[in-house]
């Protein structure tokens, strides 16, 4: 039976998580499909633009995502710090970019005055919001419902569009967040339905190509905080330039057509997470098929069992592929 997300969360041990949504009843999500002749391409732009406003009405942010015909990818970061941060009408004027909310929110982020005796209904409502705001469940529900609406509306049909519940892993250590964010980025190139990671489109690595073409991050995603922006306290602990040869380098080696190896910045990313080549790339293709469950080195697979109160179980096996003692 499928766990409840409070056995699969813990915020504690790791802010990162990896999501997967797929469709049900041989629907497309985008692309073609065989059996009506319809191209469903446009829906793309639907998922896409919808994560990118969540991005920024959230306390999650967005390090990889990707777009394929029957499913969607992406790479989680809870901010639990921001959320927090955020005032009271801040949090409330989060929350009112996606719903309405209720007379009295509304009249509290119009300044209105609140009368005395509204006035813990009103905060009791704020601490929901600011709750909500940093939760993976509503991000992903506030992501899907609408798609399904909009894909429902335009298939003349009702019913479950998406499966019932989002998959959702715990991605405990550097090394995990790292292998799971280039197993999303480079799944049109596995999937053969891109040569390139610029070609891969709607991924977050074409996303960051074209900006860094611009001399820009988008603002959607999660930056990389390495190099001249070492020591910050969020963004991802690496150099962009260096993830992008990486990625670039995988994408050759998983490919029958295209002869490649790992070179400087490569291996400079690799040997920081204390990983070789050949099981590197071992992950990146049968990252799906490892993983069921949590992803990390052993020691921080165990910690998150104990603070979740569960059994280590299969996946412990494949966590090993994550240790650096590993054969």
């Amino acid at each position: 039976m499928p766990r409840p997300r409070r056995t699969q969360i813990s915020i504690e041990d790791t802010p990162y998580y990896h999501c997967c949504s797929r469709v049900v009843r041989r629907a497309f999500l985008c692309g073609d499909d065989k059996f009506s002749g319809k191209n469903y391409d446009h829906r793309r732009d639907w998922v896409t633009e919808r994560i990118q406003v969540l991005a920024q009405v959230f306390a999650i942010d967005v390090a990889a995502f990707a777009v394929m015909s029957n499913h969607l990818h992406l790479v989680l970061r809870v901010d639990i710090d921001s959320a927090n941060a955020w005032s009271d009408k801040q949090v409330v004027e989060q929350w009112h970019q996606l719903f309405k909310g209720d007379d009295l929110t509304q009249k509290f982020a119009q300044g209105e005055l609140v009368a005395p005796h509204d006035v813990i209904r009103l905060k009791h409502a704020i601490a929901i919001y600011r709750s909500r705001l940093c939760d993976i469940s509503w991000f992903m529900r506030c992501l899907n419902e609408p798609i399904a609406r909009q894909a429902n509306q335009e298939d003349g049909c009702s019913g479950r569009f998406w499966e019932g519940r989002f998959k959702s892993q715990a991605l405990l250590d550097e090394a995990a967040v790292l292998a799971c964010m280039a197993y999303v980025d480079l799944n049109p190139i596995r999937a053969n339905e891109a040569a390139t990671p610029e070609q891969s489109d709607f991924t977050s690595i074409q996303l960051r190509i074209h900006a860094a073409l611009k001399g820009e991050e988008p603002q959607a995603l999660l930056s990389f905080q390495g190099g001249e922006h070492a020591g910050q306290p969020i963004g991802l602990n690496f150099e962009f330039k260096d993830y992008l040869e990486l990625i670039e380098d995988t994408g050759r080696i998983i490919r029958d057509d295209k002869r490649g190896s790992i070179r400087e910045g490569s291996s400079r990313v690799l040997n920081r997470i204390n990983m070789p080549a050949e099981r590197w790339c071992k992950l990146i293709t049968e990252f799906g098929k490892l993983f069921h469950g949590p992803v990390g080195t052993t020691p921080e697979l165990t910690l998150f069992c104990e603070h979740l109160q569960k059994r280590r179980r299969h996946f412990a096996k494949s966590c090993q592929y994550l240790s650096s003692d590993i054969i």
